[in-house]
């Protein structure tokens, strides 16, 4: 399995996470500096420098590879290329990417091809996107739609790393400084002010202001799938603070895992008419936990544990309730009701 952004922050806890499930991670990255300092960290595994715009270096940084994951944002600008030099290896593609407009172009450009190719490549496959994507699939049983999905997102703080911020740039660059949602069944930019509600998240965490409408790619992954017209996202506001602060701090490691003290609660809610379910996750450090969900799909994907191929979300391509029972050791589960 390959690595591609193996020094990040996400990519470092990729990394361990695929060597503790037995792979033998190829670590490639654009810098050779911080290619060098891994390969220091990790002696024994192959470094291999690579760079979006240089198809070949992709070519031979994959070459052997049994899958790829993509950590290395922005995503806007590493997706694409990484994601054809997969289809030229015939191997399947797993990203991390949060950025909204860069998981739409995925689908976009790729749905066809990647069919065709019958390789799997799966976007979002992380906290944000991936996560709530398979918690709505969880929530929605057997139903294919629903007339609303609402995932709040309780984070205690949150400290972004360098990739966050860059790629949050870019995302604020692409919209011309606009807000995104999804509603009438389609991506909407606007002008208007986030709304400030609050959420009754369960307890032990409790009712929190949130603020609506922060948008994140699960808009983008929930509707891939599920005819749901209305999928809404809400961010805990004192997080949102953290997030837009001046000089934000990156996270702090407070464990042998590397993990910071972050903790979240992601509270899904589907309705249809009257009907209600609910489901959600509790965990510990919102980077640290996309990368059992990154690995777990690339498992299920190598062992044909999928239900189709060609470019799917998580809730798609995987059996969503067995996916986060896998996922035990990192999230608990509570199925409301």
């Amino acid at each position: 399995m390959a690595v591609f952004g193996a020094y990040g922050h996400t990519g470092r806890f990729v990394v361990a996470e695929s060597i503790e499930r037995g792979h033998v991670p190829l670590l490639l990255g654009r810098d050779r500096e911080k290619l060098a300092a891994l390969a220091k960290a990790r002696p024994g595994f192959e470094t291999r420098q690579a760079s979006a715009d240089d198809a070949a270096s992709l070519d031979r940084a994959l070459d052997g590879a049994a899958a790829v994951i993509n950590c290395a944002g922005p995503f806007a600008s590493t997706a694409a290329p990484v994601i054809e030099a997969a289809l030229r290896a015939g191997i399947p593609y797993v990203d991390v990417a949060a950025e909204i407009e860069a998981n739409a172009d995925t689908f976009a450009h790729f749905a066809e091809r990647a069919r065709a190719a019958g390789t799997a490549v799966v976007p979002a496959m992380a906290f944000y996107g991936g996560l709530g994507d398979l918690l709505v699939t969880t929530a929605m049983g057997d139903r294919t739609s629903a007339d609303e999905a609402h995932i709040a997102y309780g984070l205690s703080n949150w400290h972004p790393t360098g990739g966050t911020l860059a790629a949050g740039a870019v995302s604020a660059r692409r919209r011309g400084g606009r807000r995104v949602r999804f509603t009438g069944g389609r991506l909407e930019y606007h002008d208007d002010a986030l709304p400030t509600l609050e959420w009754p998240f369960p307890a032990p965490l409790g009712p929190r202001s949130v603020l609506g409408e922060f948008t994140m790619a699960d808009v983008v992954t929930v509707p891939s799938h599920l005819d749901i017209p209305e999928v809404r996202t809400y961010m805990t506001a004192g997080a949102a603070a953290d997030l837009s602060a001046p000089g934000a701090s990156a996270p702090a490691a407070v464990d042998e895992r590397g993990r910071s003290a972050q903790t979240f609660v992601v509270d899904v809610l589907v309705r249809s008419g009257d009907t209600e379910r609910r489901v959600t996750a509790a965990g510990q450090d919102i980077y640290a936990v996309s990368a059992p969900l990154a690995v777990e799909a690339v498992d299920r994907i190598l062992t044909g544990r999928t239900r189709t191929a060609g470019v799917a979300s998580a809730g798609a391509i995987f059996d969503a309730p067995d996916f986060l029972r896998a996922l035990s050791p990192h999230l608990s589960l509570h199925l409301h009701g």
